[in-house]
């Protein structure tokens, strides 16, 4: 399908339709092709997506909800900006779910399940950018957990994580991602040794790594504090 294809198209149902045009919009606000601060109306995004107004208004309304945008009386809708404490908040969250989904792992998933982790021990750029393989990764660690809500939590404050790198310009400088790969690879080794305790603190400590580096580069640009 065509990036710039309506997100409805070969959908029917008003709850399906309503599921795509959120699911267009949140993609497009983490993948920050919608910049922060950007102004949304709904008469647009309708005549965009080709659909009525309700099921905008509806995935507009989850957006804030998730505080990825705000509601502006009168106006329309915001992307919300980056800050700071958003930054904080969200890698926070993810250094207490990320290793406790890896212990999980550690524990309860199949060694055909960690086995499949294989396939994030080397980086092709040729295939995918490293932000793209670095999401990849990590939601794949927490897919192997058991809990459901877990996975999906982490899934999501990882691809928030991504919208602050993409936002802060020069988080690539001091990234060194053949380090970043072999810290991965030794995430992976422990979890198919099952060792749930060591798994989970090297992820621990590679995520306070990315929480510095981004922290870092968001305070050198305007950004909300």
């Amino acid at each position: 399908m065509d990036d710039d294809a309506p997100a409805d198209m070969g959908i029917s149902g008003p709850g399906l339709l309503r599921e795509a045009v959120y699911a267009r919009l949140k993609e497009e606000i983490l993948a920050c092709l919608l910049q922060p601060g950007e102004e949304l109306r709904e008469q647009e995004l309708a005549a965009r997506f080709e659909v009525s107004k309700q099921p905008v208004r509806e995935a507009l309304l989850r957006l804030e909800q998730e505080r990825l945008i705000t509601v502006i009386p009168r106006q329309g809708y915001r992307v919300n900006p980056v800050s700071l404490a958003d930054a904080r908040d969200i890698f926070r969250f993810r250094e207490v779910m990320e290793p406790a989904c890896a212990a999980d792992a550690a524990r309860h998933a199949s060694d055909q399940t960690l086995a499949a982790l294989d396939a994030y021990r080397t980086f092709d750029a040729t295939k995918s950018n490293f932000i793209r393989y670095n999401r990849a990764f990590h939601v794949a660690v927490a897919m192997c957990a058991p809990h459901r809500r877990m996975r999906e939590e982490v899934a999501d404050l990882v691809a928030q994580a991504d919208r602050l790198v993409l936002v802060s310009i020069g988080t690539m400088q001091g990234r060194d991602p053949d380090r970043l790969i072999a810290e991965h690879v030794a995430i992976i080794e422990a979890l198919q040794s099952r060792d749930g305790r060591k798994a989970a603190r090297l992820l621990r400590d590679h995520i306070a790594d990315a929480e510095k580096r981004v922290v870092a580069a968001l305070s050198r640009h305007a950004v909300v504090l």
